[in-house]
């Protein structure tokens, strides 16, 4: 499982007055550590972010988990995002799940959702491992999930937009038939942009076609974190 961690950084370059190393991050608590992070959020993920742009964008993404609550709150949900991370990756070992800020990148190649050539109609496979999301999900209601459809470059670009936005839409309301709520979720078709690798291979195409999601905490979640 890729995670994002940036406790040590963050609480080195927050705190160099009182902490000269990653040693003495060991001496602080989840509070201290929470709110070091909150407060170095934008910084740090901004350098991720960048990170994920030179390997092919992802701007759109990047955009919805470049919310920073910062602070203790900041650190509160950062602790119920990872708990969520780990369930995911267990849950869908296949599934590439990356720990961004307070939020969650969580990629869904080929080999995880795959649909027929040139349809939205989500495959046998693709359903059962989307089934193997739906009990996580269940777990942690208070979250928004921002679904984004991708392909490769075949086919002209207004094409793959529209179906793009299919795809997405096509998880989405699968989701939301085994009983999660319709309000959480997003849909946006990002059609040929953002390639996470070359089109000029047959590989390389199949790896652009996935589903990507962003999941970041809901209205309910930030209060309870922030303790209103």
């Amino acid at each position: 499982m890729k995670k994002v961690y940036a406790i040590c950084m963050a609480l080195v370059i927050l705190t160099s007055a009182s902490f000269t190393g990653c040693e003495a991050v060991k001496n602080t608590n989840k509070a201290q550590r929470g709110a070091a992070i909150g407060a170095a959020g934008g910084a740090i993920l901004g350098g991720i972010i960048g990170n994920n742009a030179g390997k092919g964008g992802n701007g759109a993404l990047g955009a919805v988990l470049g919310g920073v609550i910062g602070g203790v709150a900041g650190g509160v949900i950062g602790n119920q995002m990872d708990k969520q991370a780990r369930e995911i990756d267990t849950a869908l070992p296949g599934a590439e799940v990356v720990r961004v800020g307070e939020g969650i990148k969580l990629v869904l190649g080929e080999n995880a959702v795959r649909f027929d050539f040139n349809k939205s109609t989500l495959t046998t496979q693709a359903r059962a491992n989307l089934d193997k999301l739906v009990s996580v999900f269940k777990e942690y209601p208070d979250t928004n999930i921002v679904v984004y459809g991708y392909t490769d470059n075949k086919g002209s670009v207004e094409y793959n937009l529209k179906l793009s936005q299919e795809r997405a839409n096509s998880v989405k309301n699968y989701l939301i038939s085994k009983g999660l709520v319709a309000s959480r979720f997003t849909t946006t078709g990002m059609g040929i942009a953002d390639p996470i690798e070359s089109n000029d291979t047959d590989a390389g195409r199949s790896k652009n076609r996935r589903v990507e999601f962003a999941i970041t905490a809901n209205e309910k979640m930030i209060k309870e974190a922030e303790g209103k």
